[in-house]
């Protein structure tokens, strides 16, 4: 008879306290992958580190969310809580841990973000977002000396915690190891799940397969139902599906963001796909109620957060809006709105453009394609037909082609 051996994996635990998808900073305005800093920063680090990183995320999907999240942030040998875009949860977390552990805790956060619940006095790593991403030297700096500095946590006696800080013979308390591994291994198959899930719909995206796209970030909000990003890209694509038709594909999209509350969100994102859902039904119904829905969606995500995105579906709003007007006066608003719009996203896309780091920014392609359609909306035509070069040569998906010469279109004749 023969023996079946389980790996079991022995090394030291690091917790990871943070949030999950694209979270905006309402500080800064701007948009961070939380996933990409796990991936390209934290889990490296940990790992190189000797330790074996679980995320507080993946323990959603345990019966008893509560007991598992203080138990792991009392037994983690190591905790990192990532507090970027002020996220409530996570400094909830960090002070748990704080008044659970005398050391081994590790807070980081993006560069521009800023701190808060009066944690300005404790240490706190900083790391760098490009746009929504993690440029690749920025990834290898700060795993490297991520990793560095958890080994040096995991060293010193002396505490991080500024609870033991300031009552130095306060006992920290202990429990048994009873149902701890089993929680560990339930964390990590539970983020295998979810991640490969998330690896589906993005290379369904990049083929251009909206229904297997659509598919994988709904199988992602069953997983995970508060995220708020899959919401996102799950109404995305199943507009984009055009099944069983494009109008009923496009209420289909409402009902799954509706739930986000769009009309009261500052979310760029949710802004942005809902105005995107209500333009194009203006374009297939002609009501203009629509057409003045999705303008009102637009100018808050770009004059909110000046997002361009946002911005450029602004200005073509505006375009389109005065085209169906009578009055001369209110042609003339929607005409001067529209470029005025477009001169302030010249100068906001300029500028990034300008910036030494910008070639590793992962949206390249949508600021090249956005400054090709404002150059040819302003009549710039010889700076639009650079930037839509450049554009192309990233090699774009046909579904974002296709949405840039929806725009290119309107401008441009064939």
């Amino acid at each position: 008879m023969q023996t079946v051996e389980h790996n079991v994996d022995v090394r030291p635990v690091c917790f990871v306290v943070m949030g999950f998808g694209k979270k905006t900073d309402y500080e800064s305005g701007r948009t961070l992958d939380l996933d990409a800093t796990f991936e390209a920063i934290i889990k490296p680090a940990a790992e190189r580190a000797g330790l074996r990183a679980i995320r507080a995320t993946d323990i959603n999907g345990s019966g008893v969310i509560d007991v598992s999240m203080y138990d792991l942030l009392l037994r983690a040998d190591v905790v990192i809580a990532d507090i970027s875009t002020g996220n409530v949860n996570a400094v909830y977390e960090l002070g748990v841990r704080h008044a659970l552990r005398p050391n081994t805790t590790v807070i980081m956060k993006e560069d521009q973000g800023k701190l808060h619940f009066d944690l300005n006095h404790i240490n706190t790593f900083h790391y760098k977002h490009l746009g929504e991403d993690i440029g690749n030297r920025e990834a290898i700096r700060a795993s490297s000396e991520l990793a560095d500095l958890i080994v040096k946590a995991m060293a010193s006696t002396t505490p991080d915690s500024p609870v033991y800080t300031f009552l130095p013979k306060l006992r920290r308390p202990w429990l048994s190891d009873e149902e701890y591994a089993e929680l560990l291994d339930e964390a990590e198959e539970h983020h295998e799940a979810l991640s490969s899930v998330l690896r589906e719909g993005r290379e369904a995206f990049e083929r251009s397969d909206m229904p297997a796209a659509a598919a994988a970030f709904a199988r992602a909000c069953e997983l995970k139902p508060q995220e708020s990003s899959f919401r996102q890209q799950y109404a995305l694509a199943t507009y984009k599906t055009k099944q069983p038709s494009e109008e009923k594909a496009l209420f289909n999209a409402l009902s799954i963001i509706d739930q986000l509350r769009p009309e009261d969100s500052n979310d760029p994102e949710t802004l942005g796909i809902t105005g995107a859902i209500y333009k194009r039904l203006w374009l297939l119904r002609k009501d203009r109620a629509h057409l003045d829905k999705a303008l009102r969606l637009y100018g808050r995500g770009f004059e909110v957060r000046r997002d361009y995105y946002n911005g450029e579906n602004l200005a073509t709003c505006f375009d389109i809006r005065a085209a169906e007007q009578s009055d001369p006066e209110e042609v003339l608003f929607d005409r001067m709105s529209a470029k005025k719009t477009r001169i302030s996203l010249v100068e906001i896309l300029s500028s990034m453009v300008a910036e030494p780091s910008f070639q590793d920014r992962s949206d390249r392609k949508w600021v090249y394609a956005t400054l090709a359609n404002t150059m040819y909306a302003l009549e710039r035509r010889t700076e639009g037909s650079i930037y839509e070069e450049q554009f192309r040569a990233l090699n774009p998906a046909d579904w974002e082609i296709s949405t840039f010469e929806g725009v290119r279109s309107l401008y441009i004749s064939p």
